[in-house]
């Protein structure tokens, strides 16, 4: 069960923020030619958060 913890625990915490990166940007009413210009930056932020944060509920 440990073995699966750890890949379940990442993974639920970087869909929530992504999710939530998600919503706040599409709510935001921003009109870009191309949305992947605050999609990309959004994405390696949340990968980065998730790093993090699984580090610290990982201990």
């Amino acid at each position: 069960m440990k073995q699966i913890a750890g890949p379940l625990r990442r993974a639920v915490i970087y869909g929530l923020i992504s999710y939530l990166g998600l919503v706040l940007i599409n709510n935001s009413e921003l009109n870009l030619p191309n949305m992947w210009i605050a999609y990309l930056p959004m994405f390696i932020g949340v990968y980065v958060a998730t790093q993090w944060l699984d580090k610290k509920l990982g201990d």
